[in-house]
């Protein structure tokens, strides 16, 4: 796929994180993301068991649904999830450049 007009960055430059602990797995960002960088699930148990007593009921409430980037290396930083996600559960962080060996 080809970069929209009001992506930022080349791919692989940076990449959204997901504060477990607030998404709620709405989809917004599923919905608004030109990459396919998102899937909406049921939390693992290893991110389960990382949250707090209070996130962990917060997830319960939710159906344990959370957010996933199974496509991470797509995202071209447009901040559209950013924007989208109702509980500001995403961030988008960038990724250590390469310098010359």
């Amino acid at each position: 796929m080809s970069a929209t007009p009001d992506c930022k960055h080349p791919a692989g430059t940076f990449v959204p994180v997901i504060a477990r602990g607030k998404c709620e797995g709405k989809e917004d960002c599923v919905e608004v993301c030109p990459y396919d960088v998102f899937t909406v699930g049921r939390i693992s148990d290893e991110d389960f068991a990382a949250l707090g007593f209070f996130e962990k009921l917060k997830s319960r409430v939710h159906g344990r649904k959370t957010a996933y980037t199974p496509n991470a290396a797509a995202c071209q930083a447009c901040g559209k999830c950013v924007t989208a996600c109702p509980e500001k559960a995403i961030t988008l962080r960038r990724l250590p450049t390469l310098g010359p060996t």
